[in-house]
């Protein structure tokens, strides 16, 4: 087995003459704007890490999307036939619109890089490109071959691309995720919660509301039942988040409201929570006679749960940390990544990214002195033998 202390040592040193090529890198890319919301912007980021993989010996294929900027496929040019991949998932767009750039500038500072998108997850996208640099400069023979998978929709739901990611996690030993760590102590994510959107619309009838109030059903009256039975479904033990995050009603004050709606935000911790939770917001009835109900909507990343294999693959984290002198920490996620897709059909380990704070916030940035470190962990993992 190629792990050991002595290795990792060596790749940590690599990286640290690599140091200045790193955060250059980053730079390159955080420089590049790429709201998902633009799609055409995403081609200048997958041109970027193209040229990054072609050094490294990568053969590479752009994927086009059908509501997004496409996706970048990267596998090694001297992988054998039937060798195992373990898969290595990123996202190339971020929450940020164009000339964000020209209020938050790039910044090095106080030991921390600042910019939109650095730390979710460029960051990571960088971390990718250097853990493999490292092991071929040391001309190691990886048991199970990187693949990489990079994504342009991953903040808009990955409906594009879900079903690549999908397909991938099936034939691999291993996923890791390169979103960030959470919090400033750089906890890996070993949960993530599984993350569900529910439109429901309430169908009442129009009336004079001073002529004949006694005529209509209302639509808004209704809504106000709901969403109290709503909010009542949150349950803080079990991880399970209902939130009413948007209502809308009605057509002019003095009319009963025929129509109105509210928006959902689910989230649970395990399947089973989601399918019950599911089907009791499915079978929501109306307390108000006459009115109709119209249940639109489901869950759209199922939870990243603590499986046997996810656990063995977070216990490799560790080792491999402990080599490196590190205490790692494990944590919840509240928030959803392409990790709750692959988690199903392969062991999954996320947030092995950058370290640092205020992901979708002004003042985004990573720490600097941490970045070798993390990099080398990452090649420590991509060095372990096959889980199966």
């Amino acid at each position: 087995m190629n792990y050991n202390k002595q290795t990792a040592l060596k790749i940590k040193d690599y990286l640290h003459q690599r140091q200045g090529d790193i955060e250059e890198l980053l730079r390159q890319l955080v420089s590049i704007e790429s709201p998902s919301s633009v799609p055409q912007t995403q081609a200048q980021m997958f041109k970027v890490l193209a040229d990054a993989y072609q050094k490294q010996g990568y053969r590479q294929r752009f994927i086009p999307g059908h509501n997004s900027g496409g996706h970048f496929l990267a596998v090694p040019n001297n992988r054998m036939s039937h060798q195992q991949i373990q898969l290595l998932i990123g996202h190339s767009d971020t929450v940020w619109p164009l000339n964000t750039l020209a209020r938050m500038p790039i910044e090095f500072k106080n030991g921390k890089i600042y910019g939109p998108g650095v730390y979710d997850m460029k960051a990571g996208l960088v971390f990718m490109i250097f853990a493999i640099a490292a092991i071929n400069a040391l001309d190691i023979q990886l048991e199970v071959a990187p693949v990489i998978f990079i994504n342009s929709d991953e903040e808009i739901g990955s409906n594009d691309s879900r079903n690549h990611i999908i397909r991938l996690a099936r034939f691999s030993d291993r996923a890791l995720v390169l979103e960030p760590s959470l919090g400033r102590e750089g906890k890996l994510k070993t949960r993530r919660k599984g993350v569900g959107q529910f439109t429901i619309h309430v169908i009442g009838k129009a009336s004079h509301a001073g002529l004949a109030p006694e005529q209509g059903i209302s639509a808004i009256l209704e809504l106000s039942f709901l969403v109290q039975k709503l909010f009542a479904l949150n349950d803080h033990e079990r991880g399970i988040t209902v939130n009413v995050g948007n209502i809308d009603g009605g057509i002019r004050p003095n009319v009963v409201a025929p129509q109105s709606k509210a928006v959902v935000d689910v989230r649970v911790l395990t399947q089973e929570d989601a399918a019950w939770i599911e089907d009791t917001i499915r079978q929501l009835t109306p307390s108000t006679p006459g009115a109709e109900l119209v249940i639109e909507g489901g869950f759209e990343r199922p939870p990243l749960e603590k499986t046997p294999a996810n656990e063995q693959l977070w216990q490799i984290a560790q080792q491999a940390a402990s080599e490196l002198g590190l205490q790692l920490e494990e944590a919840t996620a509240g928030g959803g990544s392409d990790g709750n897709y692959t988690s199903l059909y392969t062991a999954t380990l996320d947030g092995l990214g950058a370290v640092g704070d205020n992901a979708h916030s002004l003042g985004e940035f990573v720490y600097i002195e941490q970045m070798v470190e993390r990099i080398t962990l990452l090649s420590q993992i991509l060095l372990m033998p096959s889980l199966n």
